[in-house]
């Protein structure tokens, strides 16, 4: 009984987290991905994207894009429909409509390591190799949503192939930022204008989005009180990991997740192909 009136409360006040428990309709779209994949770079693309004549910012994006791990079930109901919403749930068959984002892991371990330093989590001379077990074993703080074979497997095992389900590398968004948008404007049921896909591509640049990460970090709830010395937008770029992971941190998750990466187009460094491509996928 203490525990549901504590519910109530948190609900009223607005401090419940809505997560998993996230009361779900028919029309809502949802931005997926494990962290640290391009989430909140995709949610500026797609605020831009349908707001144009807006000025999307830290300080607003919660009310065009909200983050379900990060506001209240109250809020989030009084978001107006039809709603899209970023998550870093695992499958959940109620979300309809979803574009998922993936990322090659071995650039998201070190964006990670990164996060988890400005958000005070672990230490600034955290050992990398201990944290790339703790990233393959699922000892993060995502661990609620799984570990990046778990979440990603989880989606394309069960809707690849729907077309209420867009798959979107976040290298391809770099590398073909018009192309992409213009796949997540149709997906969208939006007419894919260059004009607009333009306009809010370059609303949504990194370094746009980090001068303004400068001036409103306080501001926005995901990094209110956080280390400001560590930027929260990265920098928006893909392979980083052949410079900056050591080998035998390359190696272990090419070992332990080499059939999924192959399967999404990540080629492996350490492991020949042949060897993990006789594994089952999932």
């Amino acid at each position: 009984m203490i525990y549901g009136l504590r519910k109530v409360v948190l609900y009223w006040v607005g401090k419940d987290i809505a997560g998993r428990n996230l009361a779900v309709y028919p029309d809502d779209t949802f931005i997926v991905s494990y962290p640290r994949s391009g989430n909140t770079w995709t949610r500026f693309l797609i605020a831009n994207l349908l707001h144009p004549t807006e000025s999307i910012t830290f300080a607003n994006i919660e009310r065009f894009i909200p983050d379900c791990e990060a506001q209240s079930s109250r809020y989030l109901k009084s978001i107006p429909r039809p709603r899209v919403i970023k998550s870093h749930e695992y499958f959940d068959h109620r979300y309809k409509k979803v574009i998922y984002i993936v990322r090659d892991p071995r650039d998201i371990v070190l964006s990670y390591y990164d996060f988890q330093r400005k958000y005070r989590q672990i230490e600034d001379g955290y050992p990398m190799a201990r944290y790339v077990e703790d990233f393959l074993h699922g000892r993060l703080s995502s661990a609620d949503w799984g570990t990046w074979r778990e979440n990603v497997a989880s989606w394309l095992s069960t809707r690849q192939g729907n077309p209420d389900f867009l798959l979107v590398r976040y290298e391809d968004l770099i590398a073909g930022s018009q192309h992409e948008m213009e796949r997540i404007a149709v997906f969208l049921g939006l007419e894919p204008q260059a004009e607009l896909l333009t306009h809010a591509i370059e609303l949504s640049s990194a370094d746009r989005m980090r001068a303004m990460e400068n001036l409103q970090g306080t501001e926005w709830i995901s990094t209110r009180n956080k280390r400001s010395d560590i930027p929260f937008i990265g920098g928006a770029k893909a392979g980083g990991w052949k410079q900056k992971l050591p080998p035998e941190s390359i190696a272990a998750i090419e070992t332990a997740w080499g059939p999924l990466m192959l399967r999404l187009g990540y080629n492996l460094q350490s492991v020949p192909a042949p060897d993990v491509e006789m594994e089952a996928a999932f």
